[in-house]
């Protein structure tokens, strides 16, 4: 067990900095919450003021082998990103890429049975009841242009 601090701690294919605190450097994690974080080490054991590149090698073990099988450490439902999975029925929590890719998943879904949410996505357009009248707009600038004040060349 090596008791020497290090500079970067690699967790779920993330590099997070060793400076930091073991509950706000998990949040750079994809998909982990600071409540989340906070009940994650808890379950790990493993002492939430000290900063992540002072835990030893089991510490880091520990702490990823939770991370690993968030659903199976007794959590609330409602903690968890995925509850009630359209292909399973179960809760679910993921993170990094496969949070990426699942969400890609639904808008795909989405867009092939042609829902209202699936064809607002589609156009690029905001799915959650937004107003689109003035805000929201992006792309090709739509506005009036202003006429060039010509100055008389002359006297008055």
């Amino acid at each position: 067990m090596s008791s020497e601090f290090k500079h970067i701690v690699r967790l779920l294919g993330r590099d997070l900095d060793g400076t930091t605190n073991v509950v706000f450097a998990l949040t750079r994690i994809k998909g982990i919450n600071l409540r989340l974080a906070n009940v994650l080490v808890k379950k790990a054991n493993v002492p939430q003021e000290k900063r992540i590149g002072f835990l030893s090698d089991v510490e880091v073990r520990r702490l990823e082998e939770t991370l690993g099988n968030i659903e199976g450490q007794n959590l609330p439902s409602w903690l968890l990103n995925r509850r009630k999975d359209v292909e399973t029925g179960k809760d679910i929590h993921l993170t990094t890429s496969d949070l990426d890719l699942q969400m890609k998943q639904d808008v795909e879904r989405m867009t092939t049975m042609r829902s209202w949410r699936g064809y607002r996505h589609s156009y690029g357009l905001t799915t959650r009841g937004q107003r689109t009248r003035t805000t929201g707009r992006k792309g090709k600038v739509v506005g009036v242009k202003k006429k060039d004040l010509v100055k008389p060349v002359g006297g008055s």
